[in-house]
């Protein structure tokens, strides 16, 4: 048996959610389900792997969706805002109704 099999790593998507839920406790009532219905849809409509990168990281210290400029390249930087207009509709979908859109 090798080492590595004894510690398995988390999965990304896991990870996410396990790093995003405490930013939404007390926010909604199933913190779990919003973090895993904004990796699955919100991040997911991204085609940019930098972007969708930098929106995950966002969602997952703060708890709503954000991107820091220093976060993608700079030659992508303009498409921060048009990033947010495409993923308007599922967050808000994720927020309000999580359970829906999974």
């Amino acid at each position: 048996m090798q080492i590595r099999s004894l510690f398995k790593m988390p999965e990304p998507r896991d990870e996410f959610v396990r790093q995003c839920a405490p930013h939404m406790l007390g926010r909604w009532s199933h913190p779990e389900a919003v973090c895993g219905c904004l990796h699955d849809h919100a991040a997911a409509t991204v085609d940019d792997p930098d972007l969708r990168q930098a929106l995950l990281r966002g969602i997952s210290e703060t708890g709503v969706p954000t991107i820091e400029t220093a976060w993608v390249p700079e030659a992508k930087q303009s498409e921060i805002g048009p990033t947010f207009t495409k993923i308007a509709k599922p967050t808000l979908q994720c927020m309000f109704e999580p359970l829906a859109a999974n």
